[in-house]
């Protein structure tokens, strides 16, 4: 599961956590790979529930997530699932267009115009902002209807939440978004899931792990580059796990330059086994890319490294570098810079009391700022707000 569709979950459960009445309207399960299991196949919908949430799933191709054109054509099953799932949905009060959040506007303002309910739109990546950094629409005669894509979704909605605070400038300024339509919400980390008390697995290496997606926003030649570095020391080991479009090059590049302290392990698992793995090693790594837009965003991973209660490097120069250092819970390296990279991993590796410092500070920002019931009365207030 994505950052994105975390984002989602987790707001879902923080309004159940506050006694709202949800219902998400989803895809069937894809991610990254288009394998969609057996129960959903070929089906129009499925109706299910889910922790007190009523969850409606509805069809896509069992199409992988790389490329331009499969990715339209999942974003416009996705849109049309949307709209016929509309006569199973009942009453609302309002409508949360979560991920993606741009294009999950569009089904949205069917439901506005119908329901007359207004629209609270997410926004977990700037768009088409984020698709410009990753190359994805870096030609002018697409930027401008991009933009002005996003510009109707920001101006047609009642609020937005973001879910960094360095996105507000951007709207106000390129998009002339209303100020009093802007909230940050944080993306919130379920404590039920990631608590501390997970017995950790001991090992005789000292582990660095990413556990997430394998997407270009990351830099993981950061990471190998560091890896190759710290060869001569011998009980030092990387972990990279996930799915994704790079997984393929990155293993490649792990076996050609005979990397024995990195293990890519090619599994995406659930929350809780996330949990378990994060609790098993001793730093977690957030390796962005050196992207102008990304760098304004805060990644939903750091909230749950920090649940952790783990040290992070954060090779970052933007705001996923403010927040931790803000917040006390880790080390910040420029992107790209894997010298300064391999020396915060032997720093932390021979500083144990300032690493576990570090783990203690992140997960008591969590717990007093980002749990599912905080940020669930935030999005109540809101909510309040617009009646």
């Amino acid at each position: 599961m994505g950052g994105g569709a975390t984002r989602a979950s987790n707001m879902s459960n923080a309004l159940v956590s506050n006694d709202c009445s949800v219902t998400v309207i989803t895809s069937f399960p894809h991610y990254p790979k288009g394998n969609i299991p057996k129960k959903y196949r070929w089906k129009p919908l499925v109706i299910e529930n889910e922790n007190e949430i009523k969850v409606i799933r509805t069809f896509v191709p069992p199409l992988a997530s790389t490329g331009l054109m499969r990715r339209v054509v999942l974003f416009l099953s996705f849109i049309i699932g949307c709209i016929y799932a509309m006569p199973l949905v009942g009453e609302i009060d309002v409508i949360w267009a979560g991920n993606p959040n741009v294009i999950s506007v569009y089904p949205s303002i069917i439901y506005k115009i119908i329901k007359k309910k207004p629209i609270i739109q997410n926004v977990d990546d700037l768009w088409p902002e984020s698709l410009i950094d990753l190359n994805w629409a870096n030609k002018k005669i697409l930027i401008f209807p991009l933009k002005i894509i996003a510009f109707i979704t920001y101006s047609i909605s009642s609020a937005i939440t973001l879910i960094s605070p360095a996105y507000s400038k951007i709207l106000i300024d390129e998009y002339h978004v209303n100020p009093a339509k802007l909230s940050v919400i944080f993306a919130g980390v379920d404590l039920n899931v990631f608590n501390n008390k997970i017995e950790e697995k001991k090992s005789p290496f000292f582990r660095i792990l990413y556990i997430g997606s394998f997407s270009p926003a990351y830099d993981f030649d950061q990471i190998l580059n560091a890896a190759e570095l710290l060869l001569p020391i011998h009980n030092v080991q990387f972990i990279l796990q996930g799915g994704g479009e790079l997984l393929p090059s990155i293993q490649k590049k792990v076996q050609e330059r005979k990397l024995s302290n990195v293990n890519v392990v090619d599994k995406i698992v659930d929350r809780k086994k996330v949990a378990k793995i994060l609790a098993e090693v001793d730093v977690l790594i957030l390796p962005l890319g050196d992207f102008k837009y990304v760098e304004t965003g805060i990644s939903t991973k750091l909230f749950e490294y920090q649940a952790a209660q783990k040290a992070i490097i954060c090779c970052s120069r933007g705001m996923h570098k403010e927040y931790i250092l803000s917040t006390k819970s880790g080390i910040a390296v420029d992107p790209g810079d894997y010298k300064s990279l391999a020396n915060a991993i032997l720093f932390l590796k021979e500083h144990e009391n300032l690493s576990e410092e570090y783990g203690l500070n992140g997960r008591r920002f969590v717990e007093n700022n980002l749990t599912l019931k905080h940020i669930g009365l935030e999005m109540v207030n809101i909510i309040n707000n617009l009646k």
